[in-house]
């Protein structure tokens, strides 16, 4: 009896969920037909959504579910708003729904709702304050990914935007402040800092530290800082940017951790040239990581991480696009082939989980001014960028090399 009523409350949880998504989806259609000729298109108030729907099929790896190959689970949908309050205030929010297996918890999120205070204007000076929570305006793509349209590419690199860490990396609940100076000779420079604390979800820390974990990861902090300079008439911009987060983990009963914490950071170098029909981009980082507690009171570990990569979109046409991408990821820049963290784990753990390297190739297709169809292949090796983190999945990801392709269709308002 207990099992058929297990059973069927797991029915009815999968229909509730299904109904939401449906519900949810028929919400932003409406509001979009009923917006977008209306209060979309105000000079005050600017409403927009977004919906996209995909099919992704992953071989060898637990990247999206454990059972592997195709998944459905490649679900986004968002309603972002803002109101410009007076000339120097507006208001600005997204919420969004995601389901993306293994990639990052699924469910509703606020990504962002924040005050935007134009403090300072001159002819050369622009300065702006961001109150709330905030968004992450510091990388290349950190404040475009949280919308599929204007991505690169369905899945995005992961040796920097990695999946498991998205919602950390959106924003923060704090603040940021923002100045541009132009000048007719140098050209544009953009600095930005913020401070803030992500808020990390039971399911995230799980999905972040494994199947054993029971406790709860708390960011303490996390310190964030960018320039960018696009000189005078240049169709380049090039950026460094720095990242310095702390986070505490408490136990729960019958957890497979103590207590314990993580601090990382973070150093970043970026470039973009943008031309008529072809854009070239490339980012590295460095990250170093610390560990302490988690496994005995006395554990200690600190490495370095590296990663990268370099990618190439070319129009075709005005309405076909061409992605292609190459990038990397080591765990440990001084184990780079992971023959270290194999023989530390008794060979419990592979050395391909101590690296991963990535060759996407993807085309893009504009069906209508407002539909995108995207589709992408990855040919990959190495398992290092992977959830959980901390403990490897070994019994699952037995592959050194994977692939995954991906097909998404996109609708905005």
């Amino acid at each position: 009896m207990s099992m058929l009523l297990t059973l069927q409350n797991n029915k009815v949880r999968k229909v509730n969920k299904g109904l939401i998504t449906i519900l949810l989806a028929s919400y932003l259609l409406i509001a979009g037909f009923a917006f977008g000729n209306n209060i979309g298109s105000s000079d005050d108030v600017q409403i927009h959504g977004f919906i996209a729907q995909g099919v992704i099929d992953v071989s060898g790896s637990d990247f999206v579910s454990d059972d592997q190959g195709v998944s459905f689970k490649l679900t986004e949908m968002g309603l972002n708003a803002s109101y410009q309050f007076t000339d120097d205030l507006r208001f600005a929010g997204q919420g969004v729904y995601l389901n993306g297996g293994n990639r990052y918890d699924k469910g509703l999120r606020l990504d962002y709702l924040l005050l935007e205070w134009a403090l300072h204007n001159t002819e050369n000076w622009q300065t702006k304050l961001y109150l709330g929570r905030i968004k992450n305006y510091h990388w290349l793509y950190s404040s475009t990914r949280d919308v599929p349209m204007t991505r690169p590419s369905i899945v995005l690199p992961q040796s920097v935007y990695f999946d498991g860490t998205r919602d950390m990396s959106i924003g923060g609940d704090g603040g940021a402040i923002a100045a541009r100076y132009s000048h007719e000779r140098l050209g544009d420079i953009d600095i930005t800092a913020s401070i803030g604390i992500s808020p990390v979800s039971k399911e995230q820390t799980t999905l972040l530290m494994g199947s054993t974990s029971t406790g709860r990861l708390t960011q303490e902090n996390d310190f964030q800082g960018s320039i960018y300079w696009r000189p005078s008439l240049s169709q380049w911009k090039f950026g460094l940017a720095t990242t310095n987060a702390d986070f505490t983990y408490k136990n729960g009963q019958n957890d497979g951790f103590i207590n314990g914490g993580l601090d990382l950071e973070r150093f970043y170098a970026n470039a973009e040239y943008q031309a008529e029909h072809w854009t070239f981009s490339a980012e590295i980082l460095q990250e170093n990581i610390k560990l302490y507690g988690l496994v005995v009171p006395e554990f200690i570990s600190d490495s370095k991480g590296q990663g990268g990569y370099v990618q190439a979109q070319y129009s075709i046409t005005p309405k076909l696009q061409f992605l292609g991408r190459y990038e990397h990821y080591y765990a440990n820049k001084n184990d780079k082939h992971g023959r270290q963290l194999a023989l530390n784990s008794g060979g419990g753990v592979p050395h391909y989980f101590g690296y991963q390297y990535d060759t996407t190739l993807g085309l893009k297709y504009r069906i209508a001014s407002k539909i995108e169809l995207q589709f992408e292949h990855h040919w990959i090796q190495g398992t290092a960028r992977l959830t959980p983190v901390l403990i490897p999945e070994p019994r699952v990801n037995k592959e050194e090399y994977w692939q995954l392709w991906a097909l998404q269709l996109m609708y905005w308002f």
